[in-house]
């Protein structure tokens, strides 16, 4: 019997479709980052227009970023089960026609439900498009390309602040939903026409471990969501953190024992793995926890526009388009470790130093040097911890990889917004908003640090097989 293949194709060609999946894939991602920064723009809006209080405002944002959480590794097997351009076209879909709900929505409500149905779409988009770029890309050219990657869906951070405030002052805040329509149907037909299919290994769902882990992450997202109003002594508060802790040890006991886990607890033993998890988890509370606030600071504390604040707040969010590319080429080079300790040092003085000049009638140009100092600390982590999960599993589980890491970064986003509301509230909330900001951006300042352990134990640079 003679066994025959295809030629290989033409290193043109080659180019070509790598271009294309880089281009498609990052287009997904700056979507699902855009929509973000574009809401938390909106919150003061929202506040006014929706008589949405603190706790609707979290969960404007929560909704969102838990769902996207939970999802997230389903969204990755689904891909691997029915086909990852099919998956992430469906996933587009979905973020699409949710959009449209939110737009349409009358009351906090409404909206909330409907940024939960644009998280579940997001949890199936996002996982695959790093999958799509490792698949494509060789190990050599894989940092380029994330980095490439990680600067487009910096470029939708950057974009969201300006974007939400010019469409918030030339239209409505439900603008801010409609724009993600067209981009969403667009970047679906061209997946669908320029893509080739593929699939994975990983073809069960774990459905037990899927519910286990959602509500798990549910009860202890709403305990400190809930303690500003209630108080961390409160029945309903205990009561969700020990719901929460019970079941997160009953996902982790289901992971051991099925044949089918959604995600083998085996591969925390990599130090590659478990070390950026890590560090990605911690950036992302501040991250996104800071997020929320500082978008507030210019408008309701410093009486910016809406389009105003967000020209301001291009310094900070501008640069993982600007230094995410260069430390994914760097990281091919010398390792993803020194970024990721970097990293983590900068956006920790970053915020630090922003707290400590804070304060009413505060300039402007006080505020520079802070805010670029921790976008540049932000930018250099979040390449190079896709990049070293990426490498830490085995070729056919990309995808967890992809998804395990984007969940983990998600989390901490829902814990970030929770964790600094509560030190907001509990400060004097916005009744006196200068003085809760300062402690929740000091927090913000100190949770990186934590980070800082899992990066110092990250491997070196060595070849993918050893950092596995």
């Amino acid at each position: 019997m003679t066994i025959t293949t295809a030629p290989p194709a033409p290193p043109g060609r080659t180019r070509s479709r790598t271009g294309v999946t880089l281009t498609l894939a990052s287009l997904g991602s700056f979507l699902a980052a855009l929509d973000v920064v574009v809401v938390a723009t909106a919150l003061p809006a929202l506040q006014q227009d929706l008589g949405a209080d603190l706790a609707d405002l979290e969960w404007t944002i929560n909704a969102y970023n838990l769902v996207f959480a939970c999802l997230m590794l389903t969204g990755a097997v689904l891909g691997d089960r029915f086909g990852r351009r099919k998956t992430y076209t469906i996933g587009l879909l979905i973020f699409g026609f949710a959009s449209v709900g939110a737009a349409l929505a009358d009351g906090p409500g409404a909206l909330i439900a409907w940024r939960a149905v644009q998280g579940a779409g997001a949890a199936i988009l996002m996982p695959l498009t790093l999958t799509l770029i490792v698949e494509a890309f060789p190990i050599g050219r894989r940092g380029a390309a994330i980095g490439i990657w990680g600067g487009v869906t910096g470029l939708g951070v950057a974009a969201g602040p300006v974007l939400g405030g010019a469409v918030i002052e030339g239209f409505s805040w439900q603008w801010i939903f409609w724009i993600n329509v067209p981009v969403a149907l667009v970047v679906a037909l061209l997946t669908t026409v320029l893509l080739k299919e593929s699939r994975g290994t990983r073809t069960h769902l774990d459905l037990p471990g899927l519910l286990l882990a959602g509500l798990a992450l549910f009860a202890l997202t709403w305990a400190p969501v809930r303690a500003p109003e209630l108080g961390w002594d409160s029945g309903e508060v205990i009561g969700a953190l020990v719901a929460g802790v019970v079941l997160m040890g009953s996902f982790l006991a289901w992971e051991r024992r099925t044949t089918h886990p959604m995600l083998p607890l085996a591969y925390f033993r990599r130090r590659g793995f478990t070390t950026a998890n890590g560090v990605i988890f911690a950036q992302f509370i501040s991250l996104i926890g800071s997020l929320f606030f500082i978008t507030q600071l210019f408008q309701i504390g410093l009486g910016y526009s809406p389009f105003e604040a967000g020209v301001r707040l291009l310094v900070w969010v501008a640069m993982p388009m600007l230094v995410s590319p260069i430390a994914g080429v760097l990281s091919d080079r010398i390792g993803n470790k020194p970024f990721m300790l970097l990293g983590l040092l900068l956006q920790a003085a970053g915020l630090g130093w922003l707290a400590l000049r804070v304060e009413p009638g505060v300039g402007y140009g006080a505020l520079v040097t802070p805010l670029i100092l921790a976008g540049v600390g932000i930018a250099m982590c979040f390449p190079t911890t896709a990049n070293a999960v990426t490498l830490a599993l085995p070729p056919e589980d990309v995808a967890l990889a992809a998804g395990t890491n984007t969940a983990l970064r998600e989390i901490g986003g829902v814990f970030g917004v929770a964790i600094l509301s509560a030190v907001f509230a509990a400060n004097g909330g916005y009744g006196s908003f200068f003085t809760g900001l300062r402690p929740a951006l000091f927090v913000a300042a100190a949770v990186p640090l934590t980070g800082l352990i899992p990066a110092a134990l990250a491997p070196g640079r060595v070849p993918p097989e050893v950092a596995r």
